[in-house]
């Protein structure tokens, strides 16, 4: 069972787990969408751009040659490329594209959704990596931590 639970801890788990309530959330009290015209169009760029984000991020692991699993060991630091607006580009597009399918379903309440998997994010993934960091680049890291924002 742990080794099931540690599969599924892991940042798209909790990405499909958020898009499932708020897409739950529609079928069960239907009528909560605002009927905006605008949300179809916001929520599809809110997707390609995080998508993009995501892809210039992966961009900069492969040039890396690091992994890009949560919790294994990088061998790089990375801070070129989209890494120097955000120290965490994957984490931010995976919260654009869910805010971007709750824009697109119309159901502007699940939005509240989006701060509840930042924060999931935050305190189950991105605390323990910069610790980690912190542990093997030490102050070029925490310098650098300092200049970029974690979240954007």
């Amino acid at each position: 069972m742990a080794r099931l639970f540690r599969f599924l801890d892991l940042p798209p788990f909790w990405l499909i787990a958020m898009a499932v309530a708020a897409f739950g959330v529609d079928r069960l009290i239907p009528g909560l969408g605002f009927g905006l015209n605008w949300t179809q169009g916001a929520g599809t760029g809110l997707i390609c751009i995080g998508l993009g984000v995501m892809a210039l991020a992966v961009w900069e692991f492969l040039r890396a040659r690091t992994t890009i699993i949560p919790r294994k060991r990088p061998s790089a630091f990375l801070r070129s490329g989209i890494y120097q607006l955000t120290r965490n580009p994957i984490y931010l597009a995976d919260a654009m594209v869910l805010g971007g399918l709750v824009l697109r379903w119309d159901v502007l309440p699940a939005l509240v959704l989006v701060p509840v998997f930042m924060g999931i994010i935050t305190t189950r993934f991105i605390l323990g990596e910069e610790e980690g960091l912190i542990t093997l680049f030490g102050e070029e890291y925490e310098n650098w931590a300092a200049t970029v924002r974690r979240w954007l």
